[in-house]
């Protein structure tokens, strides 16, 4: 008991409030622990409340927070002014760009995503939405968000996502008991492309590295996807904000280079 005291008067702290919490010879024996858990549930979701006005975009759901931004996409220095590629039957409004970032990079039953993020191309701008849990409990309504966000026979492009991303968000669906929405929709990853060309010519086949070579654009600050599920995680915890928002940016920055990516691949024939 003395524990949870002790929480609930760091919570007001840091929330900038005196604490002026009930203690024994204050409350009636026996009906302590219902107000000082009540108490701490309050503070705990003014805390969280706070961490989520810090955050891009608008809460949607409960525990989910929504952010869309446009861009313009850019191959070797010009923007993308048709719709035509050389990979057929894949037209622009069709293209759905694929990225996660998860709770952990080995995969399994009890890897989630927490944030999804998906890419579609009005040529010439690239229009971002992403997903944010701010909550676990809202992973229901995440994955239903993205699923009501496709368009009708959508051709996934994603990078690695045969082996992570794909299999991942359909586990997921599935755990949730919600209809996966990927179907037999067609998938291009382009790992393996990149693989199959560059495999003996790079010193590897990441993303970064296909941006660097293919692009000529260098990442500054970026955060690695590595740190991304601490950062999350910090998040939750703490309601620290920053390294959140720092995730969204490298999701973001994935998206806009695998579309950059994909037309630079075309390009070389």
């Amino acid at each position: 008991m003395n524990t949870l005291h002790a929480h609930l008067v760091r919570l007001a702290n840091q929330a900038g409030r005196s604490a002026s919490l009930p203690t024994h010879s204050e409350s009636h024996p026996g009906c302590f622990e219902d107000p000082t858990r009540s108490r701490l549930r309050a503070l705990l979701a003014q805390r969280h409340h706070a961490a989520c006005e810090d955050l891009p975009g608008v809460a949607i759901a409960p525990g989910l927070q929504f952010v869309e931004t446009t861009d313009t996409v850019l191959l070797n220095g010009t923007a993308i002014a048709s719709g035509r590629l050389a990979v057929d039957p894949i037209r622009c409004s069709q293209l759905v760009f694929l990225d996660t970032e998860t709770t952990g990079l080995a995969g399994g039953t009890g890897t989630k995503a927490f944030i999804v993020g998906v890419a579609m191309l009005t040529p010439p701008q690239i229009r971002i939405r992403q997903w944010l849990l701010t909550r676990m409990a809202a992973e229901g309504a995440l994955l239903q968000s993205v699923a009501e966000a496709l368009p009708p026979n959508p051709v996934l492009v994603t990078y690695n996502g045969k082996s992570y991303d794909l299999p991942l968000l359909r586990t997921r669906y599935r755990m949730n008991r919600l209809p996966e929405p990927f179907g037999d929709a067609q998938h291009l990853d382009l790992l393996h492309p990149v693989r199959r060309r560059y495999r003996n010519v790079w010193p590897n086949c990441r993303l970064t590295t296909a941006e660097t070579r293919l692009l000529g654009t260098v990442r500054v600050g970026d955060l690695p996807g590595s740190e991304a599920p601490a950062a999350w995680r910090r998040f939750l915890a703490t309601g620290e904000s920053d390294g959140v928002r720092r995730v969204l940016l490298h999701n973001a920055q994935d998206l806009t280079s695998l579309a950059r990516v994909l037309f630079a691949l075309n390009a070389v024939g």
